[in-house]
């Protein structure tokens, strides 16, 4: 219990402290007319108040990562508090703070936007591509979830795609109405859910005194089948959005469109991504309590001898500690976070479009024309991840990879921003170069069922370590050369 509470300690310092730093860093200007004063258009540019801003933040980012995913890494054992804390304060944090600043101050730009702005026009086309699939894997992500946990705890005797049905539909209406009608009225209902689903488990801690270890009893890895899913990089992987996620860049362009002053910058970007550590390290403490104590550990395996997914441990965890009415607010907690953030990421896909192919949002049908393709493809995917039995955890794999790349790539981009900004780049040089390695190592190190790693562990690690440093020598390469015509515009 004090490695948790040391933990908690440490990621509101990390707001009151480093985030503050981070601020001075880019120079948050109080002054500065923003997107949304500027030019309100009633449908995307939306000025709303501070606090109704930071709990839709909250929940465009949370969705299931920081619960399905933290309960996940905490199968590695308590190494996964280390990368909630640290990952939150010096690299996700940072990440969608500095990200969410940049839009702000290039008139609400979309993530692709801003990669192409400071990598090259290249990487825009590339990263316009990349993001919007990202985006429609999160809405079959998140539509399966909630469905599959509405089906099997409220109405078993339903056919599932009726909840994929509905769940989809309010997605379209999410999507296509202005942010303010239906996202800024509810979500607001929705976060104090998440919050009070948090509060809950802490209360739990308190009244049941569970044996949370703490982490100088020792951070080997303690999963089910550690020798074939080491904790670097699988843990990385694993605890995506309650320590750095690429997906929350895609959010932030969203919230930049609707404050009204730079200074709610810190609060929303920075403040959103803590409290999100706060709710994953919740989580994981419990779920790291079930996974180490000898009787309860029996209730994290299926009956044909498999892990649990973090789905179903939710329910083993609410049904373990709380009366019934409890444990259903804890699972329509963790619904409203997935819904919450399937359809904001569908509405960043429409955007992401709209800017690409320069379609005017105000009209309702190009709005729609926009939205159908993208809602297809979802659609598609939720298909096969329902009828095929690996089907979701084909998805999962590839959304929680992608997410981590599209975190190491926006990182790198905030990097050449604050080079070119003559700031301390060092901040996000050392969290892209390593989100980099994690990355990397994970296409040689991860293992395939079936099939086995596609190298030698050894061996996985050396090319990760060298696609990292090719990665940081291409960096500071085009950064000397960038210096170098500038000096020469100069004479």
């Amino acid at each position: 219990m004090v490695t948790f509470i040391l933990a908690i300690v440490l990621l509101i310092l990390g707001y009151v402290v480093y985030s503050k730093v981070i601020e001075r860093v880019i120079e948050v200007d109080p002054t500065r007319t923003t997107p949304a004063v500027a030019h309100p258009d009633g449908v995307d540019y939306v000025p709303m108040k501070p606090w109704r801003i930071f709990l839709i933040q909250f929940l465009n980012i949370a969705g299931v990562g920081p619960i399905c995913g933290a309960i996940m890494g905490a199968q590695f054992g308590t190494a996964s508090f280390l990368w909630i804390v640290l990952g939150s304060i010096f690299a996700g944090a940072v990440h969608d703070f500095v990200a969410g600043f940049i839009s702000l101050r290039q008139d609400g730009a979309s993530l692709p936007e801003i990669h192409g702005k400071y990598l090259g026009n290249g990487m825009k086309q590339v990263m316009r591509a990349f993001t919007v699939l990202l985006m429609i894997l999160v809405g079959a992500v998140f539509v399966n979830t909630p469905a599959v946990l509405l089906n099997n705890h409220f109405t078993p005797d339903w056919n599932i795609f009726l909840w994929v049905g509905i769940i989809f539909a309010y997605y379209l209406i999410a999507t296509l109405l202005p942010i303010d009608k239906l996202i800024g009225k509810i979500y607001p209902v929705f976060g104090i859910l998440l919050l009070a689903m948090a509060v809950a488990i802490v209360v739990a801690f308190v009244v049941y005194r569970p044996d949370i270890p703490e982490v100088w009893q020792g951070l080997e890895n303690r999963h089910p089948n550690a020798a074939h899913n080491p904790i670097f990089p699988m843990m990385f992987i694993s605890i995506a959005c309650g320590a750095i996620s690429g997906f929350h860049a895609t959010q932030s362009p969203l919230m930049a469109r609707c404050m009204v002053n730079e200074r709610q910058a810190r609060p929303i970007f920075y403040g959103a991504m803590i409290t999100e550590g706060v709710v994953a390290l919740i989580w994981a403490a419990a779920a790291t309590v079930f996974y180490h104590d000898p009787v309860l550990a029996a209730k994290t395996i299926s009956p044909e001898g498999q892990p649990l997914g973090g789905n179903a441990m939710v329910g083993v965890i609410a049904n373990e500690w709380f009366a019934p009415v409890i444990a259903t607010i804890c699972i329509l907690g963790v619904i409203s976070a997935a819904v919450t953030s399937g359809d904001t990421a569908l509405r960043s896909a429409r955007l992401i479009v709209a800017d690409f192919m320069h379609v005017d949002q105000k009209p309702l049908p190009k709005r729609l024309l926009v939205a159908l393709p993208v809602f297809l493809l979802a659609a598609a995917l939720l298909v096969f991840s329902l009828l095929n039995p690996a089907g979701f955890d084909v998805i999962w794999r590839y959304f929680a990879w992608s997410n981590q790349v599209l975190a190491m790539v926006t990182l790198w981009t905030i990097t050449v921003f604050l080079y070119t900004k003559k700031k301390p780049y060092i901040l996000t040089l050392l969290p892209a170069m390593f989100m980099t390695m994690v990355t990397a190592s994970f296409l040689f190190v991860a293992e395939r069922e079936g099939l086995g790693s596609l190298l030698p562990r050894w061996l996985g690690y050396t090319l990760g370590a060298i696609v990292m440093v090719a990665i940081t020598t291409v960096f500071f390469v085009a950064m000397h050369r960038r210096d170098k015509k500038n000096n020469t515009s100069i004479q």
